[in-house]
């Protein structure tokens, strides 16, 4: 029994409409509408229009709708993966890092030779992977999906069991862990802060002043250390200066 193939209607359950018109996108073309222009270049998608790209003047017309940035790799379009996986599921595709930003390629990147010791190579064009992934680009993956894969899926839904409401995972994205370990963090230095005898308490000679107000004792968690003051080197005096020579 050969592999089942999916239709049309089944593969637009599986991915969200606006996919195949971004990856079949014409980007890093000069704008019709602003040809006179610099900068004029269309590598702006609208997830919301899933029309043609569109450059950065053209931004002003798709105000409040989902878009993002399509950049350019070894001639090869791609996009950031904290601004895709917004939106669609990316698993099984592999992600790489240019110019310290994780991005994910749009289509395949056919190989023709495979290196010594690939153990692992993408599905669809049979590019070398990393051990854990099966893809390496969205397109690869829907071919995936086309080939009758059940376990594929761009939803969030399908992998959830929920519909996903657009909320990002970034890596720059602050998480509850992050947020107890920021809060702790800032317990902490605030009651360094209180508990830490501070140096103008303390006299040339080292003894500690008498404070006008008592509500510092309350809070110490520890007793001050007095900072170490070095007698030899306060009686030393001055060296005379030596030139370098010339």
């Amino acid at each position: 029994m050969g592999p089942m193939i999916r239709t049309e209607e089944e593969e637009d359950c599986m991915s969200p409409p606006w996919l195949m018109p971004m990856l079949r996108g014409s980007y890093f073309v000069p704008c019709s509408i602003h040809a006179d222009s610099n900068k004029n270049e269309c590598n702006l998608f609208c997830l919301d229009c899933a029309g043609n790209a569109f450059c950065s003047y053209c931004l002003v017309k798709h105000k409040d709708h989902r878009v993002v940035q399509i950049r350019r790799s070894s001639y090869h379009n791609v996009v950031r993966v904290n601004e895709i996986q917004k939106y669609i599921d990316i698993s099984c595709v592999q992600t790489y890092i240019i110019n310290s930003a994780k991005i994910v390629f749009l289509n395949e990147r056919p190989q023709p030779r495979i290196g010594k010791g690939v153990t692992n190579t993408c599905e669809i064009c049979c590019r070398s992977l990393l051990d854990s992934f099966r893809f390496c680009s969205l397109g690869c993956k829907l071919g995936g999906m086309k080939r009758g894969d059940q376990s594929l899926t761009f939803s969030f839904k399908g992998k959830h069991g929920r519909e996903y409401q657009g909320g990002s995972e970034s890596d720059e994205a602050t998480t509850p862990t992050k947020m107890r370990k920021t809060n702790a963090f800032n317990r902490l230095m605030s009651g360094l802060s209180i508990s830490t005898v501070r140096f103008d308490d303390y006299g040339p000679g080292g003894d500690q002043r008498s404070s006008s107000s008592g509500d510092e004792g309350g809070f110490n968690f520890s007793p001050g250390t007095p900072p170490i003051y070095n007698h030899r080197n306060s009686s030393r005096r001055k060296g005379v200066p030596h030139r370098a020579p010339f």
